[in-house]
């Protein structure tokens, strides 16, 4: 047998990630040739199926058509306990029958954060993956921790039987076509890179609203909530890309540096924060009838280097509000000539849309067209999905592809997630020490009017 290129195994192949999103982007690859035909993919879990059954059971559960056929060559289920080190050496034997020195080995744990250590501890054990093999490497999902102590202690677990090199953390947000699209925005673009400071940005918005309540995940929800589920990783990825300096090159570790540096530098305003929660979250299964969880965060923050000192930043995040909508909303100052002209002007606002829908939007001030000395507001637009060729890659894709490649440019590094989490810890205190109210909203405009006294800022 020839041994396999690349080998990609599965932990927690029968859960909803896997099925939804990591099998269906591995399908994709194949078919367009962006992953070689040998590839092959381990389905690890603890039930009774064999490959052909297993692949019936993905494609009842998905709903969607979906060509499990094309997975067939590609496909092994192996049975596997994840509390059993000796199914891991089975495993172990296996791997080594279809690979050699050179197969690129991926273990992605798409399990919950209560099985990492001990997978993480039982693959390392095993020595399925080995520090000097930067062929094979580990890959799990946020969160990562749920505060800054529980984080280094999974780190310093990791530690002892990975290299960095070797440890691939996921935030799918990084893998959103617009999200990649931001540097490009940014410093490909003479227009936007010699006004990207202090002088010219008022400030920058930046939201990730969802008209969903928290529908299957109160299990996981109710222990989160919304600081430590979309700010700590989503929000403050968000932020540091627009807030970084140039960095040296445009590979993994000197971006990272430059992100990490805008999370050294980043405070908020205490007076600023708005938790709520919206009217009916304690009447969901499975959340305590006096859970003060919040659904909701709002906070001005500013990142302390030259380039945006001074400029605030507004975060906003929640849920079962008016619309889904993830997107950065950056604001230019007046011109020196605007409060000269006896006509409403209005400031050039930059949008980079993540969700539903990627694009980039500018406004401009534009003469009404006629007689009239009218001056209207204009949108120079651009949708992304709308002109791409076929359909646009899933974030899955990308970070699957990725992976093959050894490229890290879109997983997070340790010290980003360390600072994230010291600052989210610090809001956490802040809430309990300055008797942060918990707002229950059951309209979106009750928050967002209180924000507006607070800040003067529109939502």
């Amino acid at each position: 047998m020839n041994p396999t290129n690349t080998i990609i195994t599965i932990f927690g192949s029968t859960g909803d990630l896997t099925i939804r999103k990591l099998l269906p982007a591995i399908e994709k690859l194949l078919q367009e040739k962006l992953l070689d035909d040998r590839t092959k993919v381990i389905a690890v879990g603890r039930r009774d199926y064999t490959t052909e059954s297993y692949l019936s059971f993905v494609e009842k559960e998905l709903k969607v058509p979906f060509n499990t056929k094309a997975l067939i060559p590609h496909v092994t289920y192996f049975k596997l306990d994840v509390d059993n080190q000796k199914d891991y050496l089975s495993l172990k034997q296996y791997i080594a029958s279809i690979s050699n020195s050179d197969t690129r080995k991926i273990f992605y744990l798409a399990v919950g954060p209560e099985l990492l250590k001990g997978i993480a501890t039982n693959i390392g054990e095993s020595k399925l993956v080995e520090k000097e093999d930067l062929n094979a490497t580990i890959t799990f999902e946020k969160p990562f921790g749920s505060d800054l102590a529980s984080a280094k202690a999974i780190n310093a677990l990791l530690w002892q039987y990975f290299d960095e090199k070797q440890i691939y953390r996921i935030d799918h947000y990084l893998g959103k076509e617009m999200i990649q699209n931001i540097l490009t925005v940014r410093f490909a673009n003479k227009i936007f890179e010699s006004v990207w400071n202090n002088n010219t940005i008022k400030h920058v918005k930046i939201y990730a609203k969802e008209t969903d309540t928290i529908l299957s995940r109160a299990g996981y929800y109710d222990t989160s909530g919304a600081l430590k589920d979309m700010v700590q990783s989503h929000l403050l990825q968000m932020l540091s890309l627009v807030a970084m300096e140039v960095p040296r090159s445009y590979n993994s570790e000197d971006l990272k540096n430059e992100k990490v540096e805008v999370l050294r530098k980043l405070r908020y305003d205490r007076k600023s924060l708005v938790i709520g929660q919206y009217d009916g979250y304690q009447n969901e299964p499975n959340i305590a009838k006096d859970s003060k969880t919040e659904t909701f965060v709002f906070f001005k923050a500013f990142v302390d280097t030259p380039r945006f000192k001074g400029v605030p930043f507004y975060l906003l995040t929640g849920k079962a509000l008016e619309q889904k909508e993830s997107v950065i909303i950056i604001e230019f100052e007046e011109t020196s000539e605007q409060h000269k002209w006896d006509l409403p002007l209005f400031t050039n606002k930059l949008y980079i849309k993540i969700a539903p829908q990627d694009g980039i939007s500018l406004t401009l001030n534009s003469k009404v067209p006629g007689l009239r000395n009218a001056v209207e507001e204009v949108d120079l637009d651009y949708c992304v999905a709308c002109n791409a060729v076929g359909n646009l890659p899933e974030a899955y894709e990308k970070l699957i592809l990725d992976m093959t490649k050894h490229s890290k440019s879109l997983f997070t590094r340790w010290d980003e997630i360390e600072l994230s989490w010291q600052f989210i810890d610090q809001v956490k205190q802040d809430i309990v020490n300055k008797q942060i109210p918990l707002r229950i909203y059951k309209n979106h405009q009750e928050l967002y009017d209180l924000i507006y006294e607070m800040t003067g800022e529109s939502i």
